[in-house]
């Protein structure tokens, strides 16, 4: 083969190894971005959703402390006044009396229910009373006004949680109670808290009919999982997983894991 074209052959090939060199580094370059931009994108909705939630839950909070006030300050002073009004009637007769008895422990148990609610819808209560003491306090709740036997229990030794994320786990576990009051049929309710060393867990279990959770003819039902995804979502905004798990005759069981690191 001629020295010139041999030359030649050489400069051609290491011109077309160079070409393909540089298009599968652009290509590879251009792949990089192109999944850079995919996981911004992402990153970007998943910020928005969460910023969206956390504004829903501040107006939610806000209204729940409207309402509070409003039952305190107006509809229980009210019923208050009915109840001292019964105190000063004239002379009646002692059919009229036990009548007017009967209406007084009405209002008297009225305005209980009504203070408890108070309490629960309200922020700064809730915050003051800790997480511990605002779940055991609902518990109560549920096994003074219903048939329900609750217990709660608490395993390790309890630590400080970040105040937003206290109110926001014990948002979620009013709505699984909640759910296990009028749809579970559930005998008994238990919650269990457990103060680990690198966690702190929640767990709520029920002794009620149970469900299958992906039964495609609850998902067809209007509304039928927005729950579900409402709480996990207030869970994935404190850094928590949730998870649930029911069957039909089984009961339902939730668990929500705060790892250590993001509550502290």
């Amino acid at each position: 083969m001629p020295p010139d074209l041999k030359s030649y052959l050489l400069v051609f090939l290491g011109t077309f190894l160079f070409l393909g060199a540089f298009i599968i580094l652009l290509a590879t370059l251009y792949t990089k971005k192109q999944q850079r931009n995919k996981n911004e994108k992402k990153e970007m909705q998943l910020q928005y959703h969460q910023t969206l939630l956390q504004s829903q839950l501040e107006i939610q909070e806000q209204t729940f402390k409207n309402i509070s006030q409003e039952i305190h300050d107006n509809i229980g002073q009210a019923l208050t006044l009915a109840k001292l009004n019964l105190n000063t009637m004239p002379s009646v007769t002692d059919q009229q009396k036990e009548k007017i008895f009967t209406t007084k422990e009405i209002i008297s148990k009225t305005i209980s229910d009504l203070r408890d609610l108070s309490r629960s819808l309200n922020t700064d209560y809730i915050a003051d009373m800790g997480l511990q003491k605002a779940i055991e306090y609902e518990m109560n709740l549920i096994s003074k006004s219903s048939s329900i036997k609750t217990e709660t229990i608490t395993e390790g030794k309890p630590f400080v949680i970040d105040k937003q994320k206290e109110l926001i786990l014990f948002r979620i576990v009013q709505e699984v109670l909640n759910n296990a009051i009028k749809h579970s049929e559930a005998k008994s309710i238990i919650a269990k808290m457990i103060y680990g060393s690198d966690s702190f867990e929640l767990l709520i279990t029920d002794n009620g009919k149970g469900f299958k959770i992906d039964d495609p003819k609850r998902e067809k039902q209007p509304g039928s999982g927005l729950g579900l995804r409402n709480m996990d979502n207030r869970a994935k905004l404190i850094g928590a997983s949730f998870s649930m798990n029911s069957g039909p005759g089984a009961g339902t069981e939730v668990r929500i894991i705060l790892p250590f690191s993001h509550s502290v």
